[in-house]
């Protein structure tokens, strides 16, 4: 390697702390890393590594058991898993559009951020950035094809950004069936959005007994 400033050849100068080697040059001591690209855009850790974990998490591993298989830290892991989701977001919204269906299904996944809505402090009553996370998502009944998810709490501004999603989604051209179960905002939220598309919206709410 070669000194930008000096135009002299550097020596050795260690590795950095990812492993990769580091060079001085001998005149004014500036310091270089070995050419490198950062992987997913942003990390320094190893490609194979980051896709070890993500493979791990994607089968339903934990964050704490996949450290101890990777050896990689949890901030490292979770920011991995972010920048990923990202990306496959990115693709899918590029990728998934005007799709012809005939049967669409919604539903929402529960999960929680944190803690469990029912154990939030009185002062956390407001922090939405904890408790219930609902992830909403919207499947071709024939195909499995998952034609838009969002994330986010159960209630309607959420509600109508996964419709709006699902409009991008879907075909204008072969109008569909949609079925939901009993949330109220669904019902609002569909027919602003997608009253030009839908054939019939069906509401499929189980009963005990």
């Amino acid at each position: 390697m070669t000194c930008t400033e000096c135009d002299v050849r550097c020596q050795r100068f260690g590795t950095h702390r990812n492993g990769l080697r580091r060079f001085r040059c001998p005149v004014c001591k500036k310091t270089y890393t070995e050419p490198h690209y950062q992987t997913l855009g942003e990390m320094y850790v190893s490609e194979e590594k980051v896709l070890l974990a993500l493979q791990l998490l994607i089968e339903g591993n934990s964050i704490r058991s996949t450290m101890r298989i990777t050896g990689l830290d949890g901030t490292t892991i979770t920011k991995a898993l972010i920048l990923a989701g990202e990306r496959c977001e990115k693709v899918m919204a590029r990728l998934i559009v005007n799709v012809p269906v005939k049967n669409v299904e919604c539903d929402e996944i529960w999960g929680y951020v944190a803690k469990k809505e029912a154990h939030k402090f009185p002062f956390e009553a407001n922090d939405n950035s904890i408790g219930d996370a609902y992830c909403f998502v919207g499947i071709e009944r024939h195909s499995k094809l998952v034609l838009n998810f969002a994330l986010g709490r159960r209630d309607t501004a959420t509600t109508q950004i996964f419709i709006e999603g699902l409009r991008h989604a879907t075909s204008s051209k072969q109008p569909f069936q949609i079925t939901t179960d009993g949330f109220a905002p669904y019902r609002a939220a569909i027919s602003d959005t997608l009253s030009d598309r839908v054939t019939g919206y069906a509401q499929l709410i189980k009963s005990a007994g």
